[in-house]
């Protein structure tokens, strides 16, 4: 198996990998980088777009991937750990990345029947949308979509944090200014949180058609899109805590959907 051989950090395709760190050549280019075993198998099983895939020459092919590399279909590559580091913006490279086409999406999942979808307004911080789109796969919700001012779902860290949910359901991205006044005219409702609302999550009815509204970390809903909202619920506390952060919170809310849907 005679895989090119990449050593050099200006190499013309080693720049250009290291430049999808960089949401502006991400947009430009429809690429994205996805790093570590688990993520490359995730994207072959969903079959994504995989451009190439690049693994560390020194320590060889995974040998969880060794299949993938013999079925062919895709370009494997060999580079050095400089040029790993160098494409990952990582000190501690991952053992292999690839190099994907942004993914495709089926809209018409946010409008199925009785749909469970989470809008997220402003949410910045990856690791919290990761782990809102890793809670919403894992209750089987509809799709997940990031308005504006939410981090770019293709920011490397972002990725990561889905630990490949981001191949298991839409996630889109859209203008909730134009979506939310769809959704409620087609009879969804549109649930967020308030400190001040007087149902909690447990009295809320979510075996109907509901997306959940969940806001910035610091400032919650913009107002635009609080002003869309059907209804307001509480997630009851019992101990000191102040609040919640805003992925907890809506692992909370979903898996409460779930429970009514699924185990009443």
């Amino acid at each position: 198996m005679n895989h090119l051989l990449l050593t050099s950090i200006q190499n013309d395709r080693v720049k250009q990998w290291a430049s999808l760190l960089d949401k502006k050549y991400r947009d430009r280019t429809g690429l994205f980088i996805i790093e570590g075993v688990h993520l490359v198998q995730e994207a072959f099983r969903a079959s994504a777009a995989v451009n190439c895939v690049v693994y560390n020459g020194e320590r060889g092919i995974p040998q969880e991937l060794e299949q993938l590399a013999v079925e062919g279909g895709t370009e494997w590559i060999q580079a050095t750990p400089q040029v790993m580091a160098k494409c990952t913006g990582t000190d501690t490279p991952p053992p292999v990345f690839a190099v994907l086409e942004k993914l495709k999406r089926d809209e018409t999942a946010l409008f199925r029947d009785n749909s469970l979808v989470v809008i997220l307004d402003g949410v910045r911080d990856p690791g919290n949308v990761g782990t809102i789109i890793r809670s919403a796969d894992a209750v089987g919700a509809d799709a997940v979509v990031l308005g504006k001012g939410c981090v770019d779902l293709y920011n490397p860290k972002t990725v990561r944090s889905t630990m490949g949910s981001l191949f298991h359901l839409p996630i889109l991205e859209a203008d909730l200014a134009e979506l939310l006044p769809e959704a409620k005219a087609k009879g969804i409702k549109l649930v967020g949180t308030s400190l001040q609302a007087s149902h909690t999550c447990y009295s809320y009815d979510w075996t109907a058609g509901t997306w959940l509204l969940m806001g910035n970390e610091s400032e919650g809903l913009s107002e635009a899109v609080r002003e869309t909202v059907d209804e307001s619920i509480i997630i009851p506390m019992q101990g000191d805590a102040e609040s919640l952060n805003v992925a907890m919170a809506s692992t909370v809310l979903l898996y409460e959907a779930l429970r009514q849907r699924k185990y009443r």
